[in-house]
């Protein structure tokens, strides 16, 4: 049983087939999350206190402002303990896949419904893999400021035997705003832009 448990687990996480933040666009998910960006560090590339004004900012955005993965002020922690993770994982649907998958090795062999349960529940246990979100602060040239990053939860292997590990496989864009100068010195013209920031929306077990 537990060779065949283990072959149709294999089977069943196998998957489907200028400046940096000018370049700040989706990307494919195996990129992801996106990486700091490297700024210019002369504060005369900041913008002022006069370019944050929260109400005009808000205006700018508009309907783009998501408060479930962007904040103005200092958010508090989004990160998921591992009890959280345990439980997001009782309360996630099981994958239709795994609740068909076969654990009998012909007619002479059955498994009782209990037994098939617990078996699944345990796969299931080792191949959930959440998002887990954390705030992250892009700096004083974002409009929010703040962004709930997602992640994929990989400090242990999802399958049996080991090998494979949660990767990002979907992501969704953020639109944010961008403080962008163009020119030098006294000559340069700054602004605000917007951009869409990628984030990982699913993760799921794989090579």
């Amino acid at each position: 049983i537990r060779a065949l448990l283990l072959c149709s687990c294999l089977g069943l996480l196998r998957p489907a087939g200028g400046q940096p933040f000018l370049r700040l666009r989706p990307s494919p998910s195996d990129n992801l999350p996106v990486k700091d960006i490297v700024e210019h560090p002369d504060p005369e590339y900041d913008p002022k206190e006069q370019d944050l004004d929260e109400r005009t900012l808000r205006k700018k955005l508009g309907s783009h402002f998501d408060p479930g993965f962007m904040a103005v002020a200092v958010p508090g922690p989004a990160n998921a303990s591992g009890a959280e993770v345990a439980a997001g994982r009782g309360r996630a649907a099981m994958p239709p896949e795994l609740r068909r998958l076969e654990l009998g090795a012909g007619p002479r062999l059955k498994v009782g419904k209990k037994a098939r349960r617990k078996v699944l529940q345990w796969l299931w246990a080792y191949t959930y893999c959440p998002v887990l979100y954390t705030w992250k602060d892009l700096g004083v040239r974002f409009w929010p400021r703040y962004i709930k990053e997602g992640n994929c939860f990989a400090e242990k292997s999802c399958s049996l035997p080991e090998g494979m590990f949660c990767k990002p496989v979907k992501s969704v864009t953020k639109t944010f705003l961008r403080w962008h100068c163009q020119g030098w010195s006294s000559q340069k013209y700054c602004t605000w832009i917007p951009v869409q920031y990628p984030l990982i929306s699913e993760c799921k077990c794989s090579c």
